[in-house]
């Protein structure tokens, strides 16, 4: 294809668009940044805490998102793309190199909230002047980032000024932050976005996916990191590992199929709202889901492997057992709106999960915490049973008949 004629060298994406090294490379970034969310939540596993750090989550998302879009219209390794680009990946990495102090300012060096607040205002405006230079001889694209501008402009202020408070007021002012940035892309209209492959799109979100589960993984192994093998240990990190592999077969089995077909048949016009409902938003509460679930797996591998300071009847409490239970309630309900704005049906059991998630919750609350596990384990592997088994012939021809995913 030739390159795009805008002001910078650029070349545009074709439907069958892969994923490319640059991507995965900007996606390291990503993965650190979550390892640092999780280890700052563990640090303070109070509800506060836990609250700021879904809200690390959402800008983190949010930061990651401009750039799959932008990577879906131009190829992210070709022309001058890659090096801005790479820009706003060193822009990411002093975001996530700051979350130990973005709510709590450290002693010496600088101030932690204001280095986040202006490192994501700098990725915001590579990412806004981009798409500027990219959009030029497309009218329709540049009122559309006209609109979108003032929310971006709000979001990094609210930001900057919440750098200058601390406590409630500052984690308010991110909450509200957030939802200036989150609230505007939606009130922009859809079709004013370009968007040229649904393959590229859906293979971008479902590695992404892939990374979070990364991290609860990691986070299985950190919890430990410092204590002698056990018996104890290697039972939760096998169950741990479970509960992973569940939410990993619960996303590709069938929901990346599902997805991607539904894209790729809507109509060039409606394509990119549906791009954003269901990727954009309703693939963070997944995203978001496995990254609160790390923080309770890690706290079950401390509670099993941590002989000094509890007894293997000890139950997970607080935070740490809410997390462990709300982070897949939380991505089961993801998976359910997913289904619903893509393909129109609603995930029956899914939701019946979650809900049977929820009752386990309470439940569990007297249970040791490597029962508590067992538990979640063992919900997710019926879930996983049940559907493999009954929806077994619309899952084969999801994945090999010749029409896609079945009516």
């Amino acid at each position: 294809m030739s390159t795009w004629r805008t002001p910078i060298r650029a070349q545009a994406t074709t439907e069958n668009q892969p994923v490319t090294t640059l991507e995965l490379f900007f996606d390291l970034v990503f993965v650190f940044a979550l390892t640092q969310i999780t280890a700052l939540m563990a640090h303070d596993l109070t509800w506060t805490g836990a609250l700021r750090g879904v809200l690390l989550i959402g800008l983190l998302w949010w930061s990651w998102i401009g750039f799959s879009w932008i990577c879906n219209v131009v190829k992210a390794d070709e022309g001058s793309v890659r090096g801005v680009i790479l820009l706003a990946m060193a822009a990411l990495f002093v975001i996530a190199l700051a979350i130990p102090e973005a709510f709590e300012d450290l002693p010496g060096g600088l101030p932690g909230p204001v280095v986040i607040a202006l490192a994501y205002f700098a990725f915001r405006a590579l990412h806004l002047v981009l798409f500027w230079l990219i959009a030029d001889g497309d009218p329709v694209l540049r009122r559309t980032l006209i609109r979108f501008a003032p929310s971006m402009l709000a979001g990094t202020t609210l930001l900057l000024v919440a750098s200058q408070f601390d406590g409630t007021t500052q984690t308010l002012l991110w909450g509200l932050a957030l939802a200036a940035d989150y609230g505007g892309t939606y009130l922009v209209d859809s079709r004013g976005w370009r968007f040229n492959s649904a393959t590229h799109f859906a293979e971008r979100h479902g590695l992404i996916v892939i990374i979070a589960l990364g991290e609860s993984i990691v986070a299985i192994g950190v919890g430990v990191t410092d204590l002698p093998i056990s018996w104890p240990i290697i039972a939760a990190s096998i169950l741990g590992l479970a509960v992973s592999a569940a939410l990993w077969w619960i996303y590709f089995d069938a929901a990346t199929r599902y997805g991607e077909h539904a894209l790729a048949a809507e109509p060039a016009e409606t394509r990119p709202g549906l791009a954003r409902d269901a990727y954009t938003f309703l693939h963070f509460p997944m995203v978001a889901g496995i990254v609160i679930l790390a923080l309770g797996l890690k706290k079950v591998l401390e509670y099993v492997g941590d002989t000094d300071h509890h007894t293997l009847s000890d139950p997970l409490k607080g935070v740490g057992h809410y997390a462990l239970f709300a982070g897949v309630i939380l991505y089961l309900l993801g998976h359910v709106g997913f289904k619903w704005r893509t393909i129109h049906q609603l995930g029956i059991t899914r939701l019946i999960a979650a809900a049977v998630g929820v009752i386990a919750l309470f439940a569990t609350t007297p249970l040791p915490a490597l029962a508590q596990l067992a538990v979640l384990t063992a919900l997710l592997g019926i879930l996983v049973g049940y559907e493999s088994v009954h929806y077994a012939r619309e899952r084969e021809a999801l994945k090999h008949g010749p029409h896609g995913p079945p009516a």
